[in-house]
């Protein structure tokens, strides 16, 4: 208990500190939004409003924009073991290159407006969770990134939606290639087993209903991989929750 209570004093400080440089940064340089380039924010209220964002009718399991409640042909051929999916967006633009400079371009403060999408999102579909959990990165490539986008989405999201935020239940034991221009079997192949509890999975996520959070889904098959560590150490439900997912 005291090392838990130091970690989150260490972790609200370092926090303070961050916002604070962000601050004076801030007053120094001016944020421009990604989109429209106008000083003021890194995401104006205009640009965020203009996201394209998923609206019915779509698969009310899997969230996929090219089903229905009665008929899905992705639940057809290749259902999800979650309980359900969600994507705040279809993969168009302008979000698009948000994500790309979020991931790509070193803009993590990105995060920050673009989990207000997730959070409603949340809400608009009335999830019920009591744990946000991001997709973990493979250590190699946090470093290499320097972070990991899908935390601070979640994060992001967690704070707006007083949720708690746990990112020990799984991690990425496991680097994989990147699994664009896979097909959905090569995708669930190739992130087959790269995820596994840690040793306090099961007293953070047992009997918990948890919300997986990524920055973009395709077929599902991360997500489903990271479903399935959950689900063996007690999860209640799990269910995803992404930005944008392709139509």
């Amino acid at each position: 208990m005291i090392k838990y209570m130091q970690k989150t004093v260490q972790a609200a400080l370092q926090q303070k500190s961050r916002t604070f440089a962000e601050y004076m940064l801030d007053l120094l340089f001016p944020p421009q939004c990604a989109v429209c380039k106008r000083n003021g924010q890194l995401l104006c209220p205009s640009c965020l409003a203009a996201m394209p964002h998923l609206l019915p009718p779509y698969c009310s399991h899997c969230g996929s924009p090219q089903g229905t409640a009665s008929s899905c042909p992705f639940c057809h051929f290749h259902p999800l073991r979650l309980n359900g999916l969600r994507a705040a967006c279809t993969y168009e633009e302008p979000l698009r290159s948000c994500i790309h400079a979020l991931k790509y371009m070193n803009q993590p403060r990105l995060a920050e407006p673009l989990g207000q999408l997730l959070a409603h999102s949340y809400t608009t579909s009335q999830l019920a969770g009591e744990i946000i959990h991001p997709v973990p990165l493979h250590p190699a490539r946090q470093r290499e990134r320097g972070y990991n986008q899908s935390y601070l989405l979640a994060r992001a999201c967690a704070r707006l939606l007083a949720l708690p935020l746990v990112d020990t239940g799984i991690v990425r034991a496991r680097s994989t290639p990147a699994q664009v221009g896979l097909n959905t079997y090569q995708r669930q192949q190739n992130v087959s087993g790269a995820f596994v509890c840690t040793a306090s999975a099961r007293t953070s996520i047992a009997g918990r209903s948890i919300i997986l959070i990524d920055d973009v889904c395709t077929t599902g098959a991360t997500l489903e991989a990271c479903a399935a560590p959950l689900f063996a150490a007690g999860a209640r439900a799990v269910w995803g929750l992404v930005l944008a997912r392709p139509i």
